[in-house]
């Protein structure tokens, strides 16, 4: 089990995003009023608060929002988890689909850090089941029993 610890938004792509205390998700789309959504199969990014606490740790100051990040959770090493992974918070269910992604250009943070941690750490989910969220909603894995079938609560 995780918790949200952080939801960020931000209604152009390109720049670090904003706190808010709660955000609706919706189907083949994600976040409502998030720049990154829409269509395709990196609707919401996640991001480990571990991952981010690490970064801090080495000097870096970093609030939530700054690697362009959807929801921080805490409890999942979200990278080391496997592509179809699903997840649920409250009714909302997320469905991994991609583990980092490739930097085109280099933002600020690693410009500033000669390191950034979101294309290696942070993943990317698909909406299966839309709803509300909010920070300290309780975010749990789904175990996939058979491929094919829907997955059942750990």
């Amino acid at each position: 089990m995780g918790i949200i610890r952080g939801i960020c938004t931000s209604d152009v792509r390109g720049i670090q995003k904003s706190e808010v205390q709660e955000a609706d998700i919706e189907v083949d789309w994600g976040i409502v009023g998030d720049a990154h959504g829409g269509k395709w199969h990196r609707q919401i990014s996640l991001l480990s608060l571990e991952r981010i606490q690490e970064f801090r740790e080495r000097g870096a100051d970093v609030e939530f929002g700054a690697f362009g990040e959807n929801i921080i959770a805490e409890g999942y090493d979200f990278k080391n988890l496997p592509v179809g992974s699903r997840f649920q918070i409250g009714e909302v269910i997320l469905e991994m689909t991609q583990i980092g992604k490739e930097c085109h250009s280099h933002c600020q943070i690693f410009q500033k850090m000669g390191d950034c941690i979101m294309p290696r750490e942070g993943v990317f989910a698909q909406v299966i089941h839309g709803g509300h969220i909010k920070v300290g909603d309780e975010i749990r894995l789904l175990e996939q029993q058979e491929k094919g079938r829907q997955p059942l609560c750990i």
